[in-house]
C-alpha cells in the first residue's frame, strides 16, 4: 500500500501543534476574547467555540512524556533516566505534591470544557442559521464533551464535583461555588447519562477527514469502561475499597465517596455495556497469512479450535502484521476496525525517538522492565517457566543463522532467551541483537543494523551519544510497538510514517467483557441504554469466545481448561493477557489500582539484564536497576488517586481532598 509518511523535519517542527485531539483545527478555535455574544451569530462561530472547547482536551496519546496522568512511567509498564520532560515519573517516588501536580493538573481545564459545553446548552437557539440537523450534532457533540470532560476527571482524581448545566460567572462571590463533590456511583451514571445522550445525536461514523471525531461507537465504548471499572474491587466494596477509602467521606453528610459494599449486579450492566459494542461492526485487526507466516505450533491439543480458520481459531492469519500493523502506522487508523475511538497522533510518531538507538539517531533510552518480557509467553502459549520440549525456553547460547518469519528477521548472536516468543513479543520490543531496519533511509551504515545494549555493545552505556549518558537502556530492553520498519531518524532521506492511537480498542471490549462474566456466581437480567434487557452469567463458552479471540489472534492458542477452572484462575491469565495485549497503551496504570492489586505489583523491584556486563560475560543475568528514578519507587496508599491541586480546595471550602493529601 501507498505509505504516508512525516519527515523529520516536519515532525520535530510541528510537533507542538499536534498534541490535541486531532479532529481539532487547533489553529482556528474561536477565541475567547472576543464578545461571548458573537459566538452565536453564525454557524462558522458556533463550531469554532465548540471545537475550541475540545482544545482543551489533554492528548489521549501522550503516554510517554509529561503526560496528564501518571500512565506509563507512573506504573510498572515502563521508564526513563531522563527526569526533564517526563514529570510522571516524580509519582512513584513520592514527589507529587497537592502544591505541585507536575504536568498532572487537569482540573481546570476540564471545568473549563465544562462550562463551555453549559453556555452551547444555554444558547445553542440564539444561532437562528442552524437547521435542526446542525443542532442536533452540535448539540450532541457538546454531551460528549461534557461527559468526556467528567471521564478524565473520575479517572484521575475519583469522585467528581458535578456543576450541572449552570454557567457559572467568573465575577461571583466564592461561595457561590461552594457544592459538594458527588459519589463514586453518582458520578458515573451522570458521564453514563451523558454519554448515552451523545450518542443519540451523534453519527456512527465520521468521513476519513475528520477522523478522531467522537462516534456512536466512542460513546458506547467509554461507557462500557467506565462500568467495569466502577465494578471492579477498588470502587465496589471490594478489599481495595476498604482498605484505602473506609475513612472517605463526604464533609456535607458522612456519605462514603466509594461504596462499601459489593453489588454483582455492577458487572452484569458492565457485561451489557461491553456486549453492546461488540454487536456493532467492529472486529479485530487482521492481516491474512502469506507466503512468509510461519506455521501455527504443532501438539496443541487442549484447543480443538486452535487451528480452524480466523476467527474461529487462529487458522489464515498473519499473527506478527496483525498486531504490529495496527500501531506501526502500516495500518491508517480510518481504516481500522479494532478502533472503537482513535486519534491520529504526532506525539506517537515523535515518541519512536525515544527507543531508537542513539547511534542512528534516537535517544535510546525508554526502559522496558524484565516483568514485561517475562510475562510473554513462547510460541506455542506455555510460559517461560514452563515451556515445551517443541518450543523451549532456554537462556543459554546464542542463534548463529537469520530466522525470517512475517518479514521480520531475528539475527544471528541473539540470546536464546529471545527465541520461541510469540508474535506479539517480535511486535512490541527492542532486545539485545534486535535489527532496526530503518528502511527509509538509503545511507550506508544507516539501515539494517543491530542493536546490543551490554556496556561493550554498540547501543550500551559506553556508546552513549547525543550529549547525554543516558541515552541506552538500563534494563536492556526499549519499545518497538509503535516502530516501523520504515522509520529511520538518521541518515539520507530518513522518515518516519504515520501513527494513530487507540483511546478504545475492540480488543479492550472483548477482555473487558469477559472479565465482567468471570465475575458473576449468579444470573442477572439488566438492561443499558435503549437495549431490550439481557441475561449474562458466569458462561464458560462466552469466556471463552470473547478471551480466544485476543489469542488467535497473536497466534497463540485459546484458554486452558485449567485456566478457567476458577475465577481466579481465569483472573491470573486475564491479568497477564491485558498487560502483554495493552502495552504502552496507557491502561495498566489504571488496571492495578481498579482491581486493588496496585500495591503488591509496585513492590516487586524493576529488574532488567545487566547492561554494565559485556554481552557474552554477564550480561544476561537478571538484576536490580539501580538508578533513582527506579531505585526510590515507593506505594502508598494515597497514591490510588492523584491529589486535587491544594489551591482548588482553598477556593471551594466544600471540596473534599483525596484521601492521604494535602488539604
Amino acid at each position: 500500500m501507498k505509505k504516508i509518511i512525516m519527515a523529520i523535519i516536519a515532525a520535530i517542527g510541528s510537533i507542538m501543534m499536534m498534541t490535541s485531539c486531532n479532529y481539532l483545527d487547533v489553529s482556528d478555535y474561536f477565541e475567547d476574547t472576543l464578545n461571548i455574544d458573537s459566538v452565536f451569530y453564525t454557524k462558522v462561530n458556533l463550531e469554532k467555540y465548540l471545537w475550541g472547547a475540545a482544545a482543551l482536551f489533554p492528548d489521549e496519546s501522550n503516554i510517554f512524556r509529561n503526560s496528564y496522568y501518571p500512565a506509563i512511567l507512573g506504573s510498572d509498564e515502563g521508564f526513563s533516566m531522563w527526569e526533564d520532560d517526563y514529570a510522571p515519573q516524580k509519582f512513584p517516588i513520592d514527589e507529587v505534591t497537592a502544591d505541585n501536580l507536575r504536568s498532572m493538573n487537569i482540573w481546570t481545564p476540564m471545568y473549563q470544557i465544562i462550562r463551555k459545553a453549559n453556555t452551547i446548552f444555554a444558547r445553542i437557539d440564539e444561532c437562528k442559521e442552524l437547521t435542526a440537523q446542525d443542532k442536533r450534532e452540535i448539540t450532541g457533540y457538546a454531551h460528549f464533551m461534557r461527559g468526556y470532560a467528567y471521564y478524565f476527571l473520575l479517572l484521575n482524581y475519583g469522585p467528581i464535583l458535578i456543576a450541572g448545566d449552570e454557567v457559572y460567572e467568573t465575577s461571583l462571590a466564592p461561595e457561590a461555588y461552594q457544592k459538594y463533590r458527588s459519589t463514586y456511583d453518582e458520578s458515573v451514571e451522570y458521564i453514563c447519562n451523558e454519554l448515552e445522550t451523545a450518542a443519540t445525536y451523534i453519527p456512527p461514523v465520521v468521513p476519513i477527514n475528520t477522523f478522531g471525531r467522537p462516534t456512536k461507537g466512542a460513546a458506547y465504548g467509554l461507557i462500557a469502561r467506565l462500568r467495569v471499572y466502577a465494578a471492579s474491587p477498588l470502587y465496589n466494596g471490594g478489599q481495595a475499597a476498604k482498605t484505602y477509602f473506609s475513612n472517605f467521606v463526604r464533609q456535607g453528610d458522612g456519605v462514603h465517596y466509594i461504596s462499601q459494599t459489593y453489588d454483582e449486579k455492577k458487572w452484569a450492566v458492565a457485561a451489557a455495556a461491553c456486549k453492546r459494542v461488540m454487536d456493532m461492526n467492529y472486529t479485530l485487526h487482521t492481516v491474512e497469512a502469506r507466503d512468509d507466516t510461519p506455521k501455527l505450533p504443532e501438539g496443541i491439543v487442549y484447543d480443538p479450535d486452535y487451528y480452524k480458520p480466523w476467527p474461529q481459531g487462529a487458522g489464515n492469519i498473519d499473527p506478527y502484521r496483525s498486531y504490529a500493523e495496527m500501531f506501526n502506522g502500516e495500518t491508517l487508523g480510518f481504516k481500522n476496525t479494532e478502533f472503537v475511538f482513535g486519534k491520529n497522533s504526532g506525539e506517537i510518531s515523535y515518541a519512536t525517538l525515544l527507543s531508537f538507538p542513539a547511534q542512528f539517531g534516537g535517544w535510546n533510552g525508554f526502559c522496558v522492565p524484565q516483568k514485561i518480557i517475562d510475562n510473554y509467553k513462547m510460541i506455542d502459549g506455555n510460559d517461560i517457566n514452563h515451556s515445551s520440549a517443541l518450543y523451549p525456553y532456554r537462556e543459554n547460547g546464542f542463534t548463529t543463522t537469520d530466522q525470517t518469519f512475517s518479514g521480520y528477521i531475528l539475527k544471528p548472536n541473539v540470546n536464546f532467551m529471545y527465541t520461541n516468543r510469540e508474535a506479539r513479543f517480535y511486535a512490541s520490543i527492542g532486545f539485545s541483537g534486535c535489527l532496526w531496519p530503518m528502511n527509509s533511509t538509503t545511507e550506508n551504515g544507516k539501515f539494517m543494523q543491530q542493536a546490543f545494549y551490554s556496556v561493550d555493545g554498540n547501543s550500551g552505556s559506553s556508546a552513549a551519544t547525543q550529549g547525554d549518558k543516558r541515552n541506552y537502556p538500563i534494563t536492556g530492553y526499549v519499545l518497538k510497538k509503535y516502530i516501523h520498519p520504515d522509520d529511520a531518524w538518521s541518515g539520507a532521506n530518513a522518515a518516519v510514517l504515520n501513527k494513530s492511537f487507540p483511546i478504545v480498542r475492540y480488543a479492550d471490549i472483548l477482555l473487558m467483557y469477559a472479565e465482567c462474566l468471570n465475575n458473576l456466581t449468579q444470573s442477572h437480567t439488566v438492561s443499558i441504554g435503549e437495549n431490550e434487557p439481557q441475561t449474562f452469567s458466569r458462561d464458560f463458552e462466552e469466556i471463552k469466545k470473547a478471551f480466544n479471540q485476543v489469542r488467535y489472534r497473536s497466534g497463540l492458542p485459546g484458554l486452558k481448561p485449567e485456566e478457567l477452572n476458577t475465577p481466579d484462575a481465569f483472573f491470573e491469565a486475564l491479568k497477564t493477557e491485558r498487560m502483554i495485549e495493552f502495552l504502552h497503551e496507557g491502561l495498566r496504570y489504571y488496571d492495578v489500582r481498579r482491581w486493588g492489586i496496585v500495591k503488591e505489583e509496585e513492590a516487586a523491584p524493576i529488574m532488567g539484564m545487566d547492561t554494565e556486563k559485556t554481552e557474552r560475560s554477564g550480561y544476561y543475568n537478571r538484576v536490580i536497576c539501580n538508578y533513582k528514578t527506579v531505585r526510590n519507587r515507593v506505594f502508598k496508599d494515597k497514591m490510588i488517586l492523584l491529589p486535587i491541586d491544594r489551591q482548588e480546595i482553598k477556593r471551594v471550602l466544600t471540596l473534599d481532598q483525596n484521601p492521604g493529601w494535602e488539604n
